[in-house]
């Protein structure tokens, strides 16, 4: 003789009704949740983080891309810093603080270099005035990256064997001969001048004065 519930009628219809009641308030309820075959096709895109066109990145494929996105937000942020126009006059590069920063620069590196000094007028002396130069200095890409002033003096005023004999263009600064020279001192070495007349650097050389 078996036992029979008498509330075993009853519980069955409340499950299949409550499959149905959760079945009307989401439609993808599935009662058989979790389920035992694993789907690795057809996943859906809403929960795909990213791009899902660009395919699977590496550790190293996601480290330069980043380091991509960052140098070129980096370039914008620096690039608004600079400016892209190459003024004519003092008087036009005032008007851009970016110009006034160069050339405060370039007053600086003076008073650095210790290579001019303000002194009053000598009499009985011609002076020649000075210049500013102002030029944008261009990456291999063409995008400005510098702004550079340079303060030269007019030489063009100057005539040939009445202000000066010949010209030159030393290629180091000041500083390094200073130091050059000081070195050379504390070992003793002997040091020679040596005036090179070639158009290039890497050029042959083909006289020399020594």
């Amino acid at each position: 003789m078996g036992y029979a519930s008498p509330f075993e009628g009853e519980n069955e219809d409340e499950s299949e009704l409550e499959v149905e009641v959760n079945a009307e308030l989401d439609p993808a309820y599935d009662p058989n949740y979790p389920p035992l075959i694993k789907w690795t096709k057809d996943h859906p895109k809403t929960q795909i983080i990213g791009e899902s066109s660009e395919g699977v990145l590496t550790r190293s494929q996601l480290k330069a891309k980043q380091a991509a996105l960052f140098s070129q937000v980096e370039f914008c942020m620096f690039n608004s810093f600079v400016s892209k126009i190459e003024p004519k006059t003092v008087n036009a590069a005032l008007d851009h603080s970016d110009w006034v920063q160069a050339m405060q620069d370039e007053l600086d590196e003076f008073e650095r270099n210790r290579v001019w000094r303000l002194i009053p007028t000598p009499k009985d002396v011609s002076v020649f005035g000075l210049k500013w130069v102002f030029r944008n200095k261009l990456d291999k890409e063409g995008n400005v990256i510098r702004n550079k002033a340079r303060l030269v003096v007019k030489g063009y005023c100057q005539e040939e064997g009445i202000d000066y004999e010949e010209t030159f263009a030393p290629v180091a600064s000041l500083e390094s001969v200073r130091i050059f020279l000081a070195y050379a001192a504390h070992k003793n070495f002997e040091v020679f001048q040596m005036d090179v007349k070639c158009a290039f650097l890497n050029g042959e050389l083909e006289e020399t004065d020594l």
